[in-house]
């Protein structure tokens, strides 16, 4: 893998809800309106002007993005996205990956220069740490590849083993 392409990804272990990034993702359903997990915790950080704001927008489809204002984040955006429940078939996989690219192509469109993602889908919608770990990690590599305006991509993990498998994961291609 390209070292300049690794320089820009980063690996945390911490609460998304407190990074100081251009835009976090936020691991939403498909109604946009809140819920539990990551889903919960961005909305209530943000305050309610980001529910009002989500529920002008009207719902997001699996594998599509959607952009926010922060409020009281210190992320300045959130982007939107719905994962796929994890079911084992090669759909999963391309829902995944559209997760990523769409949340990375509404980055750049806005001209933003630094996104956070979560675990998409790895919580109560099942899908596989290790599978997701690659699949989000090799679709912004490839990204980054064809839009050098994104600085930096940090895959922050709420549990240590998850942040243990992104980790290993990146030393792996690095």
């Amino acid at each position: 893998m390209d070292k300049a392409i690794i320089e820009k990804i980063e690996i945390q272990q911490g609460d998304i809800t407190r990074l100081e990034v251009d835009a976090i993702v936020n691991a939403a359903n498909t109604k946009l309106l809140g819920g539990g997990g990551v889903d919960g915790a961005i909305h209530r950080a943000a305050g309610p002007e980001l529910l009002e704001e989500c529920r002008t927008i009207g719902g997001c489809p699996t594998g599509e993005a959607r952009i926010t204002g922060g409020y009281n984040l210190a992320a300045h955006h959130v982007i939107h996205t719905v994962g796929p429940v994890y079911s084992g078939t090669p759909k999963d996989s391309q829902l995944l990956t559209s997760c990523y690219l769409s949340s990375l192509r509404l980055a750049v469109e806005k001209n933003l220069k630094t996104i956070a993602f979560p675990a998409i889908s790895c919580g109560v919608y099942g899908y596989p740490i290790e599978d997701a770990c690659k699949i989000a990690v090799d679709t912004s590599c490839a990204f980054l590849k064809d839009h050098p305006s994104l600085e930096k991509i940090i895959f922050i993990q709420f549990s240590q083993k998850d942040y243990a498998v992104y980790e290993a994961y990146l030393k792996s291609i690095s």
